[in-house]
Protein backbone atom coordinates (compact mmCIF):
# COMPACT_ATOMS: atom_id res chain seq x y z
CA UNK A 1 0.00 0.00 0.00
CA UNK A 2 1.46 3.60 -0.83
CA UNK A 3 0.59 5.81 1.97
CA UNK A 4 -0.33 9.39 0.24
CA UNK A 5 0.13 13.02 1.93
CA UNK A 6 -2.00 15.18 -0.49
CA UNK A 7 -2.10 18.92 -0.05
CA UNK A 8 -4.35 21.61 -1.92
CA UNK A 9 -5.41 25.09 -0.54
CA UNK A 10 -9.35 24.29 -2.20
CA UNK A 11 -10.71 21.81 0.13
CA UNK A 12 -13.05 20.74 -2.09
CA UNK A 13 -10.61 20.12 -4.97
CA UNK A 14 -8.59 17.88 -2.35
CA UNK A 15 -11.37 15.94 -1.36
CA UNK A 16 -12.04 15.19 -5.20
CA UNK A 17 -8.59 13.66 -5.68
CA UNK A 18 -8.52 12.15 -2.19
CA UNK A 19 -11.56 10.00 -3.35
CA UNK A 20 -10.01 9.00 -6.80
CA UNK A 21 -7.08 8.21 -5.23
CA UNK A 22 -8.39 5.75 -2.71
CA UNK A 23 -10.46 4.29 -5.34
CA UNK A 24 -7.08 2.44 -6.41
CA UNK A 25 -6.33 -0.46 -4.48
CA UNK A 26 -2.57 0.20 -3.78
CA UNK A 27 -2.82 4.00 -2.44
CA UNK A 28 -4.39 5.76 0.63
CA UNK A 29 -4.29 9.44 1.85
CA UNK A 30 -3.03 9.27 5.47
CA UNK A 31 -3.39 13.07 6.00
CA UNK A 32 -4.45 16.07 3.62
CA UNK A 33 -3.30 19.81 4.10
CA UNK A 34 -4.60 23.23 3.21
CA UNK A 35 -1.79 25.06 3.06
CA UNK A 36 2.11 24.65 2.77
CA UNK A 37 2.86 24.71 6.25
CA UNK A 38 0.12 22.36 7.33
CA UNK A 39 1.43 20.26 4.59
CA UNK A 40 5.08 20.33 5.83
CA UNK A 41 3.74 19.39 9.27
CA UNK A 42 1.56 16.22 8.04
CA UNK A 43 4.36 14.98 6.00
CA UNK A 44 6.98 15.39 8.78
CA UNK A 45 4.10 13.21 11.44
CA UNK A 46 2.71 10.51 8.91
CA UNK A 47 6.02 9.66 7.35
CA UNK A 48 3.92 9.07 3.99
CA UNK A 49 5.79 7.41 0.67
CA UNK A 50 4.78 10.15 -1.31
CA UNK A 51 3.61 13.68 -0.42
CA UNK A 52 1.09 15.17 -3.51
CA UNK A 53 1.10 18.46 -3.69
CA UNK A 54 -0.13 21.79 -5.57
CA UNK A 55 2.09 24.75 -6.71
CA UNK A 56 0.52 27.59 -5.57
CA UNK A 57 -1.38 27.13 -1.94
CA UNK A 58 -2.04 30.98 -0.70
CA UNK A 59 1.28 32.20 -2.68
CA UNK A 60 3.41 31.73 -5.97
CA UNK A 61 4.78 28.54 -5.62
CA UNK A 62 4.32 27.65 -1.92
CA UNK A 63 4.00 24.41 -3.11
CA UNK A 64 7.79 24.28 -4.09
CA UNK A 65 8.53 26.32 -0.98
CA UNK A 66 7.50 23.11 1.00
CA UNK A 67 9.24 21.15 -1.47
CA UNK A 68 12.55 22.61 -0.97
CA UNK A 69 12.24 22.69 2.94
CA UNK A 70 10.98 19.27 3.14
CA UNK A 71 14.50 17.84 0.84
CA UNK A 72 16.87 18.77 3.63
CA UNK A 73 14.66 16.60 5.80
CA UNK A 74 16.22 12.45 6.79
CA UNK A 75 14.81 10.35 4.38
CA UNK A 76 12.58 12.45 3.02
CA UNK A 77 9.14 11.74 1.26
CA UNK A 78 8.94 11.15 -2.97
CA UNK A 79 6.85 14.11 -4.08
CA UNK A 80 4.44 14.87 -7.29
CA UNK A 81 3.45 18.11 -8.25
CA UNK A 82 0.02 18.07 -8.87
CA UNK A 83 -0.53 21.59 -11.00
CA UNK A 84 -2.85 23.79 -12.93
CA UNK A 85 0.55 25.29 -14.87
CA UNK A 86 1.94 24.51 -18.19
CA UNK A 87 4.72 26.80 -17.80
CA UNK A 88 7.95 24.41 -17.74
CA UNK A 89 9.58 27.01 -15.61
CA UNK A 90 7.69 25.33 -12.72
CA UNK A 91 8.49 22.20 -13.96
CA UNK A 92 12.14 22.42 -13.99
CA UNK A 93 12.16 23.95 -10.74
CA UNK A 94 10.37 20.91 -9.23
CA UNK A 95 12.68 18.37 -11.43
CA UNK A 96 15.61 20.97 -9.36
CA UNK A 97 14.40 20.46 -5.92
CA UNK A 98 13.94 16.75 -6.55
CA UNK A 99 10.33 16.18 -7.36
CA UNK A 100 9.76 12.84 -8.65
CA UNK A 101 7.11 13.54 -10.64
CA UNK A 102 4.83 16.39 -12.29
CA UNK A 103 1.03 16.18 -13.44
CA UNK A 104 -1.64 18.58 -14.39
CA UNK A 105 -4.88 18.56 -13.00
CA UNK A 106 -5.64 18.59 -16.38
CA UNK A 107 -4.35 15.37 -17.12
CA UNK A 108 -5.77 12.25 -16.88
CA UNK A 109 -6.50 10.33 -13.25
CA UNK A 110 -4.60 7.20 -14.62
CA UNK A 111 -1.10 9.94 -15.32
CA UNK A 112 -1.51 10.97 -11.51
CA UNK A 113 -1.92 7.09 -10.31
CA UNK A 114 1.11 6.81 -12.79
CA UNK A 115 3.46 9.41 -11.42
CA UNK A 116 2.04 8.39 -7.85
CA UNK A 117 3.47 4.62 -8.03
CA UNK A 118 6.61 5.58 -10.33
CA UNK A 119 7.16 7.76 -7.21
CA UNK A 120 6.97 5.54 -4.68
CA UNK A 121 9.19 3.26 -6.93
CA UNK A 122 11.82 6.17 -6.71
CA UNK A 123 11.50 6.85 -10.47
CA UNK A 124 10.74 10.27 -12.33
CA UNK A 125 7.23 10.53 -14.39
CA UNK A 126 6.04 13.70 -16.20
CA UNK A 127 2.67 13.84 -17.80
CA UNK A 128 3.03 13.74 -21.50
CA UNK A 129 1.27 17.50 -21.93
CA UNK A 130 4.70 18.41 -20.25
CA UNK A 131 7.50 15.86 -21.02
CA UNK A 132 8.18 17.22 -24.75
CA UNK A 133 9.16 20.40 -24.29
CA UNK A 134 10.76 19.30 -20.67
CA UNK A 135 12.87 16.81 -23.19
CA UNK A 136 14.02 19.44 -25.43
CA UNK A 137 14.72 21.88 -23.23
CA UNK A 138 17.38 19.39 -21.65
CA UNK A 139 18.69 18.57 -25.35
CA UNK A 140 19.22 22.34 -26.40
CA UNK A 141 20.78 21.97 -22.70
CA UNK A 142 18.83 24.73 -21.19
CA UNK A 143 19.84 25.09 -17.15
CA UNK A 144 17.28 26.07 -14.99
CA UNK A 145 19.72 27.23 -12.13
CA UNK A 146 20.99 29.65 -14.36
CA UNK A 147 18.23 32.78 -13.96
CA UNK A 148 15.46 30.99 -11.96
CA UNK A 149 15.34 31.84 -8.13
CA UNK A 150 14.53 28.96 -5.85
CA UNK A 151 11.30 29.30 -4.13
CA UNK A 152 13.75 29.94 -0.72
CA UNK A 153 15.79 32.93 -2.83
CA UNK A 154 12.66 34.30 -4.35
CA UNK A 155 11.96 34.79 -0.57
CA UNK A 156 14.79 36.36 0.54
CA UNK A 157 14.51 38.82 -2.40
CA UNK A 158 10.86 39.89 -1.26
CA UNK A 159 11.98 40.70 2.18
CA UNK A 160 14.81 42.45 1.31
CA UNK A 161 13.39 44.69 -1.21
CA UNK A 162 10.73 45.34 1.25
CA UNK A 163 13.63 46.60 3.80
CA UNK A 164 13.72 44.26 6.52
CA UNK A 165 17.70 43.78 7.70
CA UNK A 166 19.41 40.29 7.26
CA UNK A 167 18.56 39.02 10.87
CA UNK A 168 14.68 40.26 10.49
CA UNK A 169 15.05 38.22 7.62
CA UNK A 170 17.06 35.14 9.39
CA UNK A 171 14.49 35.14 12.22
CA UNK A 172 11.81 35.03 9.82
CA UNK A 173 13.11 32.08 7.86
CA UNK A 174 14.27 30.15 10.20
CA UNK A 175 18.10 30.38 9.24
CA UNK A 176 21.37 32.02 10.10
CA UNK A 177 22.58 35.80 9.48
CA UNK A 178 25.33 33.91 7.80
CA UNK A 179 22.99 31.44 5.37
CA UNK A 180 20.91 35.11 4.64
CA UNK A 181 24.17 37.17 3.78
CA UNK A 182 25.41 34.02 1.41
CA UNK A 183 22.03 33.41 -0.39
CA UNK A 184 21.84 37.12 -1.23
CA UNK A 185 25.47 37.53 -2.88
CA UNK A 186 24.16 34.07 -4.42
CA UNK A 187 21.07 35.59 -5.69
CA UNK A 188 22.85 38.65 -7.38
CA UNK A 189 25.17 36.40 -8.67
CA UNK A 190 23.19 34.06 -10.06
CA UNK A 191 20.67 37.19 -11.76
CA UNK A 192 23.90 38.96 -12.77
CA UNK A 193 23.01 42.00 -10.68
CA UNK A 194 25.14 44.63 -9.00
CA UNK A 195 22.89 47.23 -6.71
CA UNK A 196 19.82 46.97 -4.24
CA UNK A 197 18.05 49.20 -6.83
CA UNK A 198 18.38 46.73 -9.74
CA UNK A 199 17.68 43.91 -7.28
CA UNK A 200 14.25 46.12 -6.67
CA UNK A 201 12.94 46.28 -10.45
CA UNK A 202 13.68 42.72 -10.91
CA UNK A 203 11.51 41.86 -7.92
CA UNK A 204 8.74 44.14 -9.33
CA UNK A 205 9.32 42.51 -13.08
CA UNK A 206 8.73 39.26 -11.20
CA UNK A 207 5.68 39.77 -8.99
CA UNK A 208 7.98 39.12 -6.39
CA UNK A 209 6.16 41.99 -3.87
CA UNK A 210 3.02 40.05 -3.92
CA UNK A 211 4.36 37.18 -1.91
Amino acid sequence: MIDIVLADDHRVVCQGFQMIINAQEDMKVIGTACSAQEAIVKVAELHPDVFVTDISMGGPKTGLLALERLADRANPSAVVILSMHEEQEYLRQAMALGAKGYVLKSSSDESLFNAIRSAARGEIYICQEMLGAFVQDALNGVNPNDTTLTPRESQIVTLAVKGYSNTEIADRLSVSVKTVESQKSKIMNKLKLHSKPELFEYAVAHNLLKM
